[in-house]
């Protein structure tokens, strides 16, 4: 029987570490999120977030350079969960991705919270609209 990759404690890749918390799969994007991360990331992202309902929290704290891969992922993301009727949250409190969340616009439809708390605490439909 494989083992479910959302319960694995150990990271997917260098860059992302997946786990369960109070009822959401939590993606813990972690270092320099560029090309090469977003290839090893991207199966992942796929198969977690094209599960009808699912619930998923990015946590982008661990993340120390973002780039337009890295927005690409989030993009990504969202049209998946949102096209399966589920929920996106984004948790990110670095002030120069921050910035680059709202000059792309990407903070309107996926506001940011500044703690994973915050993010779990949400309502049910919090991922913005177009």
């Amino acid at each position: 029987m494989q083992q479910d990759p959302r319960q694995d404690p150990a990271p997917l890749t260098p860059h992302l570490r997946v786990r369960q918390e109070r009822g959401h799969t939590v993606l813990e994007f972690r270092g320099e999120i560029d090309i090469a991360a977003a290839t090893g990331i991207t199966p992942h992202l796929d198969r977690l977030t094209s599960e009808p309902g699912a619930r998923i929290v990015i946590d982008l704290r661990p993340v120390e350079f973002f780039d337009c891969s890295g927005l690409r992922l989030l993009y990504r993301a969202r049209a998946r969960v949102l096209d399966g009727d589920g929920q996106l949250h984004l948790v990110c409190a670095h002030p120069l991705t921050l910035r680059v969340l709202r000059v792309t616009g990407l903070a309107r439809l996926l506001p940011p919270r500044p703690t994973l708390d915050e993010a779990l605490g949400q309502p049910e439909a919090t991922s913005g609209s177009l």
